[in-house]
């Protein structure tokens, strides 16, 4: 047996292993130990109760995932295997599938705007399957920006119409009419490829809870596209997003009507991408992430308010 880490979990909660296995039916597996028993250094500063209680809820949220939920998706949004969990105290363990051997072994930090789209495949797909459904145990809203577990990174963002209209767009989001599961975090280093970039797995469900689909889409696309990229594409990435969740939808949910779904959603893609510049506002203001194709689509957002 040898034990190969990978990463250490935000803030230094634990850390992500391959335990590679001798004799054995896989030759490998991931271990995800998390522990929340000592105070932690939050890599830019946030070290409040409430940041430490919302990674404690993630890690039972993500538990959660897996044991209940999982089993849902399918090879058109493919996840690892959950071999086993448990909790003790302050630790928790989590067994995984090791995507690598079984065919996910690429990551990238960005991406083609044909890889993109593989992974755009991907999340239509999830939500598809997860459209209405209620998040129990999971985050009732999900994403980890989500307004109501982020007061602190709200009260220090600077006067702006982006602030004080930040309750009305996160309403807007959280009150649509259609909702499904979202990852929650889909970001591309959240995405394990195959070898020619045609399938995608997915891993970390931490902040999976209840909203609008086009959270996890403008989330996606603003980690893994630059903010030209983002403008110039914007409309051939969206159609095909709603294009996929159309297959998606009637294969999965047939009573559902995706075109109502698309025209609401499509209104909303603004307002997601508002909503996650607000979180980065107050978090980390000279994050890459807020340039001119963020502040334009705030701007569009907030047009729309009015």
């Amino acid at each position: 047996m040898r034990i190969e880490a990978i990463q250490t979990l935000w803030s230094g909660c634990g850390e992500i292993v391959r335990i590679h296995l001798d004799d054995a039916k896989i030759s490998s597996i991931i271990i995800k130990n998390i522990d929340l028993s000592a105070t932690k250094n939050h890599p830019r500063g946030w070290n409040t109760d409430r940041s430490h209680l919302r990674k404690v809820k993630s890690y039972e949220v993500e538990q959660e995932w897996y044991s209940k939920w999982a089993n849902q998706c399918d090879t058109y949004c493919r996840i690892p295997k959950c071999y086993f969990s448990t909790n003790k105290e302050a630790q928790k363990l989590i067994l995984l599938e090791d995507l690598n051997p079984s065919g996910y072994p690429k990551r990238r930090e960005s991406l083609e705007i044909n890889e993109a789209k593989t992974v755009l495949k991907w999340l239509a797909n999830f939500h598809a399957i997860f459209m209405n459904s209620t998040p129990d145990k999971l985050w009732e809203v999900g994403t980890y920006w989500h307004l109501s577990t982020r007061p602190d990174e709200w009260k220090e963002m600077t006067e702006s119409k982006l602030k004080s209209k930040a309750l009305e767009i996160d309403q807007l989001l959280t009150n649509c009419q259609f909702k499904t599961i979202v990852h929650g975090d889909a970001k591309v280093a959240n995405f394990c490829f195959s070898n020619d970039y045609m399938s995608v797995a997915a891993v970390d469900f931490q902040y999976a809870g209840g909203g609008c689909g086009m959270k996890d889409v403008a989330y996606f696309l603003g980690s893994c596209l630059s903010e030209n990229e983002c403008e110039r594409h914007e409309t051939e990435l969206l159609d095909y997003y709603f294009e996929q969740f159309t297959i998606a939808l009637s294969n999965k949910q047939s009573n559902l009507d995706a075109k109502l779904i698309e025209k609401e959603w499509r209104r909303l893609f603004p307002l997601a991408w508002a909503d996650f510049t607000r979180f980065l506002v107050g978090w980390s203001p000279s994050h890459r992430k807020l340039n001119n194709y963020s502040e334009k689509m705030s701007e569009q957002a907030l047009n729309l308010l009015d």
